[in-house]
Order: C-alpha cells, then structure tokens, then sequence
C-alpha cells in the first residue's frame, strides 16, 4: 500500500470511516467527473451521498490553486450546506483526497487508455469478435468500477455477463457464442490467471 493510502486509511480509522467507503467515494466522485451523460453524473453523485450518509458523512469538492480536492466530512459541520467552524471540534475526522494535478496516483484517462490498448492486443491477436467483446468489457469496467479489465473479479465478470453485456452491448449473435472465451482471452492477453467464472451467460 502506498504511503497516501496508509495516509488515507489512518484518517478514515480516526474519521470513523471506513478506508473502503472512502475509496468508494472517490470512485464515484471520479466516475461522476468523466461521465458524459448528466444523469450518469447524478446517479454516481446520489449513490455516493448514500453510502457516506450510511456513516452520517457527507462529501464536497473543493477547488484548490493546485486542483480540485474531494473533502469527505462529518454531516453535523453542516447547517443550510455551509461549513459551520464552530461545529468543527476535531478537524482530523475530515478526509481530503486530491483529485487532480501531476502528483495524482489515479490517472483515469491512462486507466483507460490502457484498457484500450489490451483491447487493440486482443483484436489484433484473435479478431473483431473477440475484440469487440473486450471492447464492452473495458466499457463495463471502466464506467462501473474504473479499474482494469484484467483486474476484475469472478463477481465482477459474472455481473458483466448476466447483466451488462445483454443490456448495453447489443452484441451480435457471433459475439454471444464467444464472449466467455473473449473475457478468458483478455486475462490470458494480459499475462494474468483467469478467474473461475464459470459459464455465467447463456445464449438466449
């Protein structure tokens, strides 16, 4: 772990939050920022403010000479959405998380750009079909859970599979026969073990 997320994981023990509804919440705020669609933005806004207000937390962005920066903070420092000082009796339960500049750890446009790459790799190497499946999986990944394709999870895959790739893809009838052997194919491209997901989607 990285000396900024042991920074960050001794805040959110302080903070009475959780390290991974933290993480959660800088997800969200990065994958609202990038989302092209306003209602995309509000549904990763909303389900962030859910589960910080499952802890009584609540989230804001800064802006910064250096750079945005998510600030994830107690409820009851707020009164009509403005930061009361007098409120505040312990500034370490706050958590300040940059989301820009040189210094961030997250590039997110070179996340994606690298999930675009192994895409190319698989289409180059096994054809358009398979191709075009990792192209909806880095999709799914990317826009759910920003992340490498080649780092999801037996669970990740499977939602992937029963829910996204019927309801987002509109894959072909050729893309329906091959897409557990695609999602095998991006692992195996990637130079990393295959999760058993077994056969999660069914040609229908």
């Amino acid at each position: 772990m990285s000396d900024a997320a042991n920074d960050r994981s001794d805040d959110a023990e302080e903070g009475e939050l959780p390290e991974e509804t933290v993480d959660e919440a800088e997800r969200l705020t990065r994958l609202a920022r990038t989302a092209v669609d306003e209602n995309e933005r509000d549904a990763h806004r909303e389900k962030r403010a859910d589960i910080l207000g499952a802890h009584e937390f609540t989230a804001r962005i800064r802006e910064d000479e250096d750079g945005d920066v998510l600030v994830v903070h107690p409820e009851e420092w707020l009164e009509d959405g403005t930061i009361r000082t007098d409120r505040i009796q312990d500034v370490s339960r706050a958590v300040e998380i940059p989301l820009e500049g040189t210094g961030d750890p997250d590039d997110w446009s070179e996340l994606d750009a690298e999930n675009r790459r192994l895409v190319e790799a698989v289409r180059e190497e096994h054809g358009d079909v398979h191709g075009d499946n990792a192209a909806a999986f880095a999709d799914f990944m990317g826009n759910h859970y920003a992340r490498p394709i080649a780092s999801a999870t037996a669970d990740e895959i499977a939602e992937f599979l029963t829910e996204y790739f019927v309801r987002n893809a509109w894959p072909s009838e050729n893309q329906r026969a091959v897409v557990d052997e695609s999602i095998r194919l991006v692992f195996e491209t990637a130079d990393e073990p295959v999760p058993e997901f077994g056969r999660q989607y069914r040609n229908g």
